[in-house]
């Protein structure tokens, strides 16, 4: 730590507290992520584990954040980051208007291609949220906190925990307690940020898991067996073909649980709620939007889009298209104080007054001269 200098807190990620920081030689901007073990028996905590495991595995990409360095610190470690000056809640939060559709195209292309290259490289993020995407100077966008992050592999007979994800941004199949399943629930992740985008707020606000469930079912109606069927066993015909072009079906998805299989599904019900049509949900939006944001939103998790096949939908190809990184808003940590009023200049110098009542009459000046 000797190397660098503590500039201030910027705030808190998974397992550990964030700090801006100067390199002492270079003067680089850093941002350092301060991770302390409660025990030193307890040894390195999973989270921070799978946190530099991770980051190890990305190779450079302009829209993943980049581990510079990590090294140990006291009782604890230290990771290293580049310091970015947002994030995308802050953006959200301090905005003085709504973001524009060219604004939410640009935000959304650079997620997704963030996260098109997570899992193309076979992680699992499992924590996305507006505050985890973080914004440059430059106005990019650049996902962060792989505290939650796991490596996946396509045999998905691994069991993971449901306590993942914050929770307004918690697929279903978590919230029913599933331990089998796949880069989905970053999808939904990425759905519920959309819509956010959209509307300026978060679209399922619950404040405890039973809750956010009441919320997710009000928007798409009580699970059914036609929106979130049982299982069956994979073939190869045409259909199926055709469909593993269009989703993210493979010959594994299977194997991941699905409604009545859930740990949790039985133990609570729901009454029977019709879904409620996104364009309600996000009005004065455009329908390819709409459509979009619905192939996110849905309850089988195979179904929904993938961050690849996303990016060539119609939404981004239609006007506006998506704004340019410098074209986006990118407000201080913290907010942005609010620019002050410009003040209208005295009226005994306004340019609208007769000449003669905005000069000086010389003989009032004869007092001060040498």
């Amino acid at each position: 730590m000797e190397q660098y200098s503590i500039l201030g807190r910027i705030g808190e990620g998974a397992h550990g507290i964030v700090f801006q920081a100067k390199h002492i030689e270079t003067g680089e901007t850093v941002a350092l992520k301060k991770v302390a073990l409660r025990k030193l028996e307890d040894g390195i905590p999973n989270q921070a584990v799978r946190e530099i495991k991770a980051l190890q595995e990305i190779e450079d990409n302009q829209h993943v954040v980049k581990l510079k360095d990590f090294f140990p610190h006291g009782t604890g470690f230290v990771l290293v980051f580049d310091f970015m000056l947002s994030d995308l809640s802050e953006v959200i939060r301090n905005s003085l208007q709504p973001l524009t559709p060219a604004q939410v195209k640009g935000y959304m292309m650079m997620l997704l291609k963030g996260v098109a290259f997570l899992h193309q490289n076979s992680i699992m993020h499992r924590d996305l949220k507006p505050a985890n995407l973080l914004i440059t100077s430059s106005g990019h966008l650049k996902v962060a906190d792989f505290g939650l992050a796991r490596l996946f592999s396509d045999q998905r007979e691994r069991l993971y925990s449901h306590q993942v994800a914050t929770r307004w941004y918690r697929a279903p199949e978590l919230l029913y307690g599933a331990r089998k399943y796949d880069e989905g629930v970053d999808l939904w992740a990425v759905g519920c940020i959309f819509g956010e985008l959209l509307n300026s707020s978060p679209l399922f606000p619950g404040e405890n898991d039973i809750e956010q469930l009441c919320c997710v079912l009000r928007v798409l109606g009580t699970p059914t067996r036609e929106s979130w069927p049982v299982r069956t066993t994979p073939h190869h015909s045409a259909e199926h073909t055709e469909s593993r072009t269009r989703t993210r079906t493979s010959a594994f998805s299977p194997l991941l649980q699905e409604m009545v299989e859930l740990p949790d599904y039985n133990k609570i019900t729901f009454k029977e709620n019709p879904a409620i049509p996104l364009e309600e949900i996000v009005p004065d939006t455009c329908p390819q939007a709409v459509d979009l944001l619905c192939r996110f939103l849905v309850y089988p998790s195979r179904r929904r889009c993938s961050a690849t096949q996303a990016l060539i939908h119609p939404f981004f190809f239609s006007s506006p298209l998506p704004a340019h990184h410098s074209e986006l808003p990118i407000p201080q940590r913290g907010g942005r104080p609010p620019r002050p009023h410009l003040q209208a200049p005295p009226t005994d110098f306004s340019v609208d007054l007769p000449l003669q009542n905005s000069v000086v009459d010389p003989t009032e000046l004869r007092p001060h001269a040498s």
